[in-house]
């Protein structure tokens, strides 16, 4: 990969279809009044899929980056077996992010986040001095710290203090990353807020979570994985989501799949999942509202409490922004559906039995979402079926080792202020 050339693309805002140069970190269309997502239109219309050796920059065709760094892994699409039959299906194919080794996947934070950060932080600048700011629910904090600490990346993290149990490495990290944590019972939306609170310096810059074509086209290699490997676009997908950003992903990687001309031109139908009690995306979809319902905070904070999957907690998700969750859905005739714990826990050890993997809770809600619509008769046993597993293998990732846990320089009260936050994040870096 010495010879790597930056990806050439322009980007253009859904809203008006207006297209305009990457001039730098670039997360909105400047001239748009109006909330919209902006796409990368890539100049290579057909995707080349590079060899192995390239990692999860196999698929550096559809990414915005400007280098491509080290230590990524790919997602792996197989057709399934155990599932498959138990279930009935004929063409249930199977994409794995996480680590599992026997599969040929080798995520060692065991998140399809890891797609997430590798092309996010290839987009950024080798020569940026500010500090990149990422608030996470948890997964998306482990990967991010991974990418940077292995790639010398200024790094600040916030994330809710119930989650930090989630950001355990093989390893000590680089100095270069740095953790703030909101107070025991906060969620994952005052992480963002504390986030916001620091991006008030100026020696920050945010991230900029679904707003950023890297992110989204990073979590979009999923489609990209199965459709390459299958031989054409699936007619369904199922995912479960927090902010709904991977069925985005999913949905945009779809309409480039079909300008490519060999994968066919059929819409997948996207059927994405939350864990109840969390569920205020199923509820806005449920009463056929682009905009999302009130959600009492009390009730928000004590729901994500509740729910195993915490990294579906988003309770400002990208949905009725154009070019959003909501947009997805209507486009592809998609759906919303809903997964208790118990049913998380037995659709996890459903797949663990017949697949020989273990999967997150985040994936066992879309697995139970699938068996759901199966048993329900509301899906053709012939259908071409993606099943996004989000993330497994951390039994084995885990195995014989002495994990080490990334802990926060400080935690902020939810009654922190702006001055308080940028005052003590200055400090750090």
């Amino acid at each position: 990969m010495e010879n790597f050339k930056p990806t050439k693309y322009k980007m253009m805002c859904v809203a008006t279809g207006r297209e305009f140069d990457d001039t730098g970190w670039i997360l909105d269309d400047p001239e748009l009044k109006t909330p919209s997502l902006v796409r990368a239109n890539y100049a290579s219309q057909q995707l080349e899929v590079k060899p192995e050796s390239y990692g999860f920059y196999k698929f550096c065709d559809w990414l915005p980056i400007k280098r491509t760094l080290q230590g990524s892994s790919a997602p792996v699409t197989y057709k399934s077996e155990g599932l498959a039959k138990h279930l009935g299906l004929e063409n249930l194919w199977i994409t794995l992010s996480g680590y599992a080794p026997k599969r040929g996947v080798r995520m060692s934070t065991c998140s399809f986040k890891e797609t997430e950060a590798y092309s996010v932080c290839a987009r950024i600048d080798e020569n940026e001095e500010r500090v990149l700011v990422v608030a996470s629910a948890g997964n998306t904090a482990r990967a991010f710290a991974k990418v940077c600490s292995e790639n010398n990346i200024k790094l600040l993290l916030a994330v809710p203090h119930d989650n930090l149990d989630a950001l355990w490495f093989a390893e000590p990290l680089n100095d270069c990353v740095k953790l703030i944590a909101c107070e025991k019972g906060g969620d994952y939306f005052d992480a963002i807020n504390l986030s916001l609170y620091a991006l008030k310096s100026q020696k920050f810059y945010a991230e900029g979570g679904a707003k950023n074509i890297a992110r989204r086209d990073g979590m979009g290699t999923t489609v990209l994985s199965a459709a390459t490997t299958i031989g054409r676009i699936p007619d369904y997908y199922f995912q479960a989501v927090g902010s709904g950003t991977g069925a985005i992903a999913a949905w945009e990687a779809n309409l480039r799949l079909i300008e490519d001309g060999r994968y066919g031109n059929n819409l997948m139908k996207l059927i994405v999942s939350q864990n109840a009690p969390f569920v205020p995306m199923y509820d806005a979809w449920r009463h056929e509202s682009r905009e999302m319902l009130p959600y009492d905070v009390k009730k928000a904070r004590r729901d994500a409490e509740l729910i195993d999957a915490k990294v579906l907690s988003n309770r400002k998700p990208p949905y009725a922004i154009a070019g959003g969750l909501y947009d997805a859905l209507t486009a592809t005739n998609g759906n919303i559906m809903v997964a208790t714990n118990a049913q998380s826990k037995r659709a996890c050890k459903l797949f663990k039995e017949l697949e020989g993997v273990d999967i997150y809770p985040a994936p066992g809600v879309a697995v139970a979402s699938l068996i759901k619509m199966v048993e329900a008769g509301e899906i053709e046993k012939d259908a071409c079926i993606m099943l996004n597993i989000t993330g497994a293998g951390e039994q084995d990732a885990k195995r014989g080792r002495e994990m080490w846990y990334l802990k926060p320089s400080k935690v902020f009260p939810l009654t922190a202020t702006i001055d308080e936050v940028v005052e003590y994040v200055e400090s750090l870096f």
